[in-house]
Formats: structure tokens, sequence, C-alpha cells
């Protein structure tokens, strides 16, 4: 029997006649796990070109030949599974998304430099004192008056003036953020 097997890979006629044997079993064996019939045509091909590969590793004494060509079958129906899912993630990443034009790319870049600015804002604001940080961001982020913040804050007008022109003082020298400090004074 193991000569037989590996005259397959050699032998036209004996791949032939091996063929002939089992096909109807591999078809069988995957029309029952795949729903597509031209995916099962296409992995019982592929299975008996994996047949022709690998015929030197048939062992008769650990099982029948269709015992080993549907382990064959299972290996390239797992290869297959593992394919088809990793192109659906694919596909679900790139699905429905156009490519960028130049106005996209635009677009993008002023969002970035506004994000970075922002970024920057909010790391020299980390370093004011609690009272000024909450003015500042009450009034430049949350778009509240002076009269709101100091409400909200729970101190006198005055004294919230004081603490916004503190806080924007004191980042007023750092770079890209004067535009962005200096909104919200109304």
């Amino acid at each position: 029997m193991r000569r037989r097997q590996a005259n397959i890979a050699t032998d036209p006629e004996a791949f032939e006649a091996f063929y002939r044997r089992h096909v109807d079993a591999i078809t069988w064996f995957l029309a029952r796990r795949v729903d597509d019939p031209n995916t099962v045509a296409d992995l019982v091909a592929e299975v008996f070109v994996a047949v022709l590969d690998s015929a030197h590793t048939y062992r008769p004494g650990l099982g029948s030949e269709i015992a080993w060509l549907y382990g064959v079958a299972r290996n390239t129906l797992s290869a297959e599974r593992r394919r088809a899912f990793k192109e659906t993630k694919l596909a679900d990443r790139v699905g429905g998304r156009r490519p960028l034009d130049s106005d996209d790319v635009a677009q993008l870049e002023e969002r970035i430099d506004a994000e970075s600015v922002a970024r920057r804002a909010f790391q020299a604001m980390a370093g004011l004192p609690d009272g000024d940080r909450a003015m500042l961001e009450l009034v430049v982020i949350d778009q509240l008056t002076i009269s709101e913040a100091a409400i909200a804050l729970g101190i006198r007008q005055g004294a919230a003036r004081a603490r916004l022109h503190r806080a924007r003082r004191a980042l007023r020298n750092v770079p890209g953020i004067a535009p962005f400090v200096m909104e919200g004074m109304r």
C-alpha cells in the first residue's frame, strides 16, 4: 500500500486511480462543511494537489488511505477558513471607506494642528494653580462668561477676573497657545 501511495506523486495513472477512488468521499466531506459549491470544488482540487505534495508522508500502519486523506482535507479546510476569516476582517476594515482626496488630507492636517495646540495648552494648564486652571477652563473651554464662572466656582467676580488674568499671563509665552488661551474673554 505504501508503494502505491508513493507512486501517486510520480505516476499519473496511479494518481488518477487514487483520485477516482476518493474524490466523491472528499467532495461529500467538504460539502457537509462548506455552503458554497464553488468553494467545495476549489477545496477538493487543493486537497488533491496537497496529496501530490505530501504522498510521502502517508504511513499505512497508522490508518487507511481515506483516513489520511480526510486529515489532508481537514487541514486544507482549516487553512481556507483562516484565509476567509482574514479576508473578511480586512474587508470589514476597509469596507465603506473611500480613498482620501487632497481636501480630506488638508482637513486632517488642520485638525491635527488644532489638536496639537490644544494638547500643548492642556499640558501648560496642568502647571497652573488649581483655582487659576479651573477659571481658565470654564471661560476658555466651557465658554462661560466671567460672571458665570465666578458663580460656578463660588467666588466673587473680581477674584474670578484676577484668577483668569494670572492664568493667561502665565500661559502667554507658551509657543502656539496664546490665541487659544485668549479666546473666551467676553
